[in-house]
């Protein structure tokens, strides 16, 4: 049988007015934007905005109380920081109260972190009977206003004796309702049911499948969850408080509840000292671990 020659013409692609074709979206995509001026004008100023109170703390804490409350406030540092920091060190004593919030801040995001992801893992793979009802349970926990929980926790911790003691403050907050949901919904998306059946296949037991594959996979998420849990207890000062006092074992906040009294006055500029010295240790927390907490943010973001 004789071949037959295709002689239909090519198909050119299509041209709109003699411009070449559109580019797609995957020939785009890996092209980098360069930001235009007004981009760097709204950075500098949302930057200068940002970082104006934690300035004027350290404005206000080199100055004199009577300085601070006059109209217009300083704006230009003055001479008794060094002294000021003294002062407000030694009248609460500052040191024991940093070691007792940042023990009380470690063992609360680190259990916090442990739990939750725990938690969390069995909400988003494990199946099981009543899961629906019992998550929806654990967030309708974030509803109930703190307060009401105040007198029944005081009993408690007095009918112990732990009145004035630090795990009276770690123990009420070993796990939150809102670290349950988050790694939950981090791990539904992070986390394949097939790499957990493949490691069960395998022949891995729940501790090593959580050890070996739930803890690497949710760890960007924990990394977040473990700095602002550490910050939330680091600033508490409600249940602190009340549970605390000024002359036993405080943590920062409630000791400067009680820094710059005097007989009929606040000394401002003391009570502002101390809160720069308890600002000091987040700061060089997040100098050192910001571009993990941001990684940990963005992780999961972009989809290949």
């Amino acid at each position: 049988m004789a071949r037959t020659l295709d002689t239909t013409p090519a198909v050119e692609p299509k041209t709109t007015g003699g411009r070449p074709p559109r580019r797609g979206f995957r020939q785009t995509a890996g092209r980098q934007h360069h930001a235009g001026p007004l981009t760097y004008v709204l950075l500098v100023i949302a930057t200068v905005v940002s970082l104006f109170p934690l300035y004027w703390n350290v404005v206000a804490a080199s100055h004199t109380g009577d300085r601070v409350v006059q109209a217009p406030a300083p704006l230009l540092p003055g001479s008794r920081l060094l002294d000021n920091l003294s002062f407000a060190w030694d009248q609460v004593d500052m040191g024991e109260a940093l070691i007792n919030t940042t023990v009380v801040a470690s063992l609360v995001a680190a259990s916090t972190v442990l739990f939750s992801t725990l938690a969390g893992f069995a909400f988003a793979k494990l199946p099981f009977k009543g899961r629906g009802m019992l998550l929806s349970l654990v967030v309708a926990t974030m509803t109930i206003p703190p307060q009401l929980s105040v007198i029944p926790l005081y009993q408690i911790i007095t009918d112990l004796g732990w009145f004035d003691q630090l795990q009276s403050v770690v123990l009420p907050s070993l796990v939150a309702a809102f670290g349950v949901f988050f790694m939950r919904q981090f791990l539904v998306e992070a986390l394949p049911v097939e790499l957990v059946e493949a490691a069960r296949m395998d022949g891995a037991h729940s501790l090593r499948i959580i050890w070996h594959v739930v803890f690497p996979v949710a760890r960007p998420a924990m990394a977040v969850l473990g700095m602002l849990v550490f910050v939330q207890s680091w600033n508490d000062f409600f249940w602190p408080f009340i549970a605390l006092t000024p002359d036993g074992s405080p943590t920062l906040q409630v000791a400067l509840a009680g820094l710059g009294a005097g007989n009929h006055t606040v000394d401002h500029a003391i009570v502002l000292t101390g809160a720069l010295i308890s600002t000091v240790p987040l700061l060089l927390v997040f100098a050192f671990l910001g571009k993990h907490i941001v990684g940990g943010i963005t992780a999961g973001a972009v989809k290949s």
